[in-house]
């Protein structure tokens, strides 16, 4: 978790502040999405994946719209 918070501080130094955490949080999201299938076994279908991939093209899109 210190490392996540680490890697968050050190994004805001070229990002703003809702940039950074948005993509911060995003990649928790589908990274426990990922670790819970994977690890866990837990079952996935395709309303999660549509999800997953929304999140990931949320991220992009913060990222891309940020000068």
């Amino acid at each position: 978790m210190i490392v996540s918070f680490v890697l968050l501080s050190t994004a805001m130094r070229t990002l703003p502040l809702g940039t950074a955490y948005t993509v911060w949080t995003g990649i928790g999201a589908v990274g426990a999405l990922l670790v819970g299938v994977f690890a866990l076994g837990e079952p996935i279908n395709s309303l999660k994946l549509l999800a997953a991939l929304l999140i990931l093209v949320g991220i992009v899109l913060m990222k891309v719209s940020t000068p």
